[in-house]
């Protein structure tokens, strides 16, 4: 005798078989989707403010040279110059000075009010020029002076100009030839002082030559000295 027992249905605690979404030839539409990164939408934010932190540290490096290693253009000579001589575009060249330097050098934007004016003082090549390079009393060395000397005409070379070497000469006067004279010692000898013209300029009424010559200090207060009519400028070789 056979016996058919009744199906049992699953059991309660038996787990349900996994059942597929989609049609299973494709990426789960659910699962596939890639989520955010957690904080993504705060990396921008950080990222351009590092991006600004980095421009102001560049600003203030570039703030911070230019105050203490920056330079400024100014004016030196070229070639060597001597007093009294007149300048020219050739004999000035722009070079770089430390903006912190003592010096009081003549910025390079005053070159074309230099052109033309005579300096008071000597320089070698590359010499810096200060205020003090043109001109009055602050400008010359110690122990000089100027001093202008009137001449009637034949009594100054017309080829002596600014810079040149000359002697200035003093002939004895009428009382001193005469004083020579009775002592038997024959006329005085004439004196001579050399020095350097710093220029040479016509007195106002046009008869006289105004010539202005540097020499010491003593000489200077000689040739002042000397009554007019009696002085005359000789010119001396470059090198002489």
């Amino acid at each position: 005798m056979r016996t058919t027992l009744p199906s049992r249905g699953p059991r309660g605690d038996a787990p349900h078989p996994a059942v597929p979404i989609g049609d299973g030839l494709g990426p789960d539409p659910w699962t596939s989707v890639p989520r955010p990164a957690a904080g993504g939408r705060r990396s921008v934010p950080h990222l351009l403010l590092g991006v600004l932190l980095v421009l102001a540290c560049a600003v203030g490096a570039l703030a911070l040279t230019l105050q203490l290693g920056g330079s400024r253009p100014v004016l030196a000579t070229a070639r060597a110059v001597t007093v009294g001589q007149v300048l020219t575009a050739a004999d000035l060249r722009q070079v770089s000075l430390p903006v912190d330097s003592d010096v009081r050098a003549v910025d390079a934007a005053s070159v074309t009010s230099l052109v033309g004016r005579p300096v008071a003082v000597s320089l070698p090549a590359g010499a810096l020029l200060t205020p003090e390079s043109f001109g009055g009393a602050d400008a010359l060395p110690p122990g000089q002076a100027i001093v202008a000397v009137a001449l009637d005409p034949g009594r100054l070379p017309r080829e002596v100009a600014s810079g040149d070497r000359v002697a200035v000469v003093a002939a004895p006067g009428p009382a001193d030839g005469a004083t020579g004279s009775t002592s038997g010692s024959g006329p005085a000898a004439p004196r001579s002082w050399p020095g350097v013209v710093t220029s040479v300029e016509p007195s106002d009424t046009g008869q006289l030559t105004v010539v202005s010559v540097q020499l010491p200090e003593g000489p200077a207060r000689e040739v002042a000295a000397v009554p007019s009519g009696q002085v005359a400028v000789v010119l001396i070789a470059a090198g002489g």
